[in-house]
């Protein structure tokens, strides 16, 4: 993974402001909404590309990391995030749903990067991505349908329709790419062309979408920036709860530090461009909800540096 992912958090913010400062021209206010799919789905099929499905049985292999995950990111996480907005959203529902989304959908990517730092099993953490990947898409829908389906904010069969564009067409996109190089013996145009390629653009990709979106909504967004505050505690409780968490369970199932920390990490990151490439398309009538998906990883990727760092010298008091 290149090393520009490590700056994510600082490419959403500028995306933000740029997006906020370049909205203010009427024109560009008009005409925004509508490359925010294509950016998207630039930055999926780039993102498709580089998820090994070959390897997905590589996951099953490692029963008890296998089991752990499932349980801590599928049933549990679901289960905790809903409790949280109903305690602490009820009262904004739009936010409530943008949380969720964003806490159901486990990381992809960068969690890679700082299972890395804290001196996690990397290859554990990369043989269960796959799934994770698989499981989100599958069971995004079927979360929102179970919590929110009852809600009028939610339709859905435009939930539907938004999974088969933003992600059923990249991921058969990048699928088919993989093939037809396959079959015409140019692989290494994958390895070194595309993938590289494609690392360093995802992020600019979502920096791009972010943009364009806050440029098509920004003077609703600036007047609704209070929102920061009011995901900014269930955000942190929902890190600190996950934390423990996979804390006990590693313990629970005798991990050693390495998968415990992989065990960690892969339930604390989330995975926001997946959930906010559907918000985009689904709830197009309702930024808010795109709104908390943007802000989750503005503060979810500092929480992972400082959690990886606290990792660090657990290792080392346990030596």
């Amino acid at each position: 993974m290149n090393s520009i992912n490590r700056y994510q958090s600082l490419i959403i913010g500028l995306a933000v402001i740029i997006g906020l400062l370049i909205g203010q021209t009427e024109m560009v206010a008009k005409y925004a909404d509508y490359v925010i799919v294509p950016f998207l789905m630039l930055m999926l099929y780039g993102l498709f590309l580089n998820i090994p499905l070959r390897d997905l049985l590589k996951s099953f292999s490692h029963r008890k990391f296998f089991s752990a995950n499932i349980v801590v990111n599928f049933i549990w996480t679901p289960i905790f995030a809903y409790l949280l907005g109903y305690l602490l959203l009820q009262s904004h529902l739009s936010l409530w749903i943008g949380f969720v989304m964003l806490m159901v959908t486990p990381c992809t990517d960068w969690y890679l990067i700082f299972t890395g730092i804290a001196k996690g099993n990397v290859p554990l953490s990369t043989s269960v991505l796959p799934l994770n990947l698989i499981l989100q898409i599958i069971m995004l829908p079927v979360y929102l349908m179970i919590f929110f389906g009852e809600s009028s904010t939610v339709d859905l069969n435009i939930l539907f329709e938004s999974i088969v564009l933003v992600l059923l067409v990249p991921f058969l996109a990048a699928q088919a790419t993989k093939l037809l190089l396959d079959k015409l013996d140019k692989l290494e145009l994958l390895e070194a062309t595309l993938l590289p390629f494609f690392d360093v653009t995802q992020v600019i990709f979502l920096g791009l979408a972010i943009m364009a979106m806050f440029a098509s909504q920004g003077e609703y967004l600036t007047q609704n920036l209070q929102v920061v505050f009011i995901l900014l505690i269930p955000l942190m409780i929902f890190f600190v709860g996950n934390f423990f968490v996979g804390r006990i369970a590693g313990n629970i199932l005798n991990f050693n530090y390495e998968d415990t920390t992989s065990l960690n990490l892969t339930t604390l990151a989330r995975n926001s461009p997946i959930a906010l490439a559907i918000a985009l398309t689904a709830f197009p009538d309702n930024p808010l909800i795109a709104l908390a998906l943007v802000i989750g990883p503005l503060i979810e990727l500092p929480v992972l540096a400082l959690v990886s760092r606290i990792l660090l010298r657990i290792k080392r008091r346990t030596l």
